[in-house]
């Protein structure tokens, strides 16, 4: 069998379709043939069944969450649900396992999937092309974005996590330790010279930082770690929000860094941070001294790009990104070194 990882995206994509028409096997009813939307870390797929049920059907990249972590971000996507966030809802299988594992010839391993309920309305931007509205109709979309945001990390004090809860923590450790969450991001091979030595001065800098800021309950806690633009979907004025695939425990402040990271460019940028801060502190406590520590928190988001980069080179996101995410990480890189 020729190696699955030598293939290009697209073949991939053609033998991960076939592994998600089979799992669809594991629930009831009639579907269609599932239709690729994205292939990133996952395989995503819209599915639709006879009834007219729309769902995404996600097959999972191997090895980048354990059974039990899986679990917990499905958990944690059905208590925000009851809490009343607009998350997609978890499609439990005929056995009703919120994930099922499947196997076909072609890909050499068998693939955790899961099914979740289809979210209506449309992403308000993407990396690639920015947003998708202009002046104030973004402010309030970032108005929005901050509030929700600011619920979610306020419901860290009324959801309880079960003693089998376990997901990542995007911690000093998973950020700028030995072997970051995304990779080792200094040693991306198209970094110059004085860019690696930039990284590691800051990243030196931010540990000690992060070590004095710590990791009280008031700026630490559960949050979806992917709060861009692409997942946050605006269905007439609502927003909605998608993919929990990164979520785990991390800083607040790293949250709102992600929301801001690929809009940083954006002529409007200014105005639309301002939204979504006032939007946050609309909801949740926002202290000045911790936003004052954006330029640290967009460095760090700009790193586990830099990371991603660094470890899936083969991915066309990484040819086509990785000039963008280098340039851009090492001007918010130079920004956090003189703030």
């Amino acid at each position: 069998m020729t190696d699955f990882y030598a293939l290009t995206n697209e073949e991939q994509a053609t033998r991960l379709t076939a592994l998600a028409a089979a799992a669809l096997d594991a629930w009831d009813g009639d579907f269609d043939e599932p239709k690729l939307i994205k292939y990133r870390e996952n395989a995503v797929f819209s599915v639709r069944r006879g009834d007219g049920y729309r769902a995404a059907l996600r097959v999972h990249r191997h090895g980048y969450h354990t059974d039990a972590a899986l679990q917990s971000e499905l958990f944690w996507m059905s208590e925000l649900a009851k809490a009343g966030i607009d998350v997609p809802p978890v499609a439990p299988s005929r056995n009703g396992r919120p994930f099922v594992h499947v196997g076909v010839a072609g890909v050499p391993e068998v693939r955790q999937v899961d099914m979740l309920g289809w979210l209506s309305g449309a992403p308000i931007g993407s990396a690639e092309d920015g947003l998708d509205l202009a002046g104030a109709a973004n402010e309030d979309l970032y108005f929005k974005a901050g509030q929700l945001a600011a619920r979610l990390h306020a419901l860290n004090a009324t959801i309880a996590l079960p003693p089998s809860f376990t997901r990542h923590s995007w911690d000093a450790n998973g950020l700028i330790g030995d072997n970051p969450l995304w990779g080792r991001f200094w040693e991306l091979a198209a970094l110059k010279p004085a860019q690696r030595d930039a990284l590691h001065g800051a990243r030196a800098k931010a540990a000690a930082e992060l070590a004095a800021f710590g990791g009280k309950a008031d700026r630490y806690g559960m949050i979806h770690a992917d709060l861009v633009p692409e997942n946050l979907m605006n269905d007439g004025g609502r927003l909605k929000l998608i993919d929990f695939d990164d979520c785990g425990f991390g800083w607040y402040m790293f949250e709102l860094a992600t929301a801001l990271y690929f809009i940083i460019e954006d002529a409007n940028y200014a105005a639309l941070k301002d939204a979504l801060f006032a939007g946050y502190r609309s909801v949740f406590s926002l202290p000045a001294d911790h936003e004052a520590m954006l330029p640290l928190f967009l460095f760090l988001r700009g790193t586990t790009y830099l990371g991603w980069v660094q470890t899936r080179p083969e991915t066309q996101t990484a040819r086509e990104l990785g000039p963008i995410l280098i340039a851009r990480t090492c001007r918010l890189t130079a920004d956090y070194l003189e703030a």
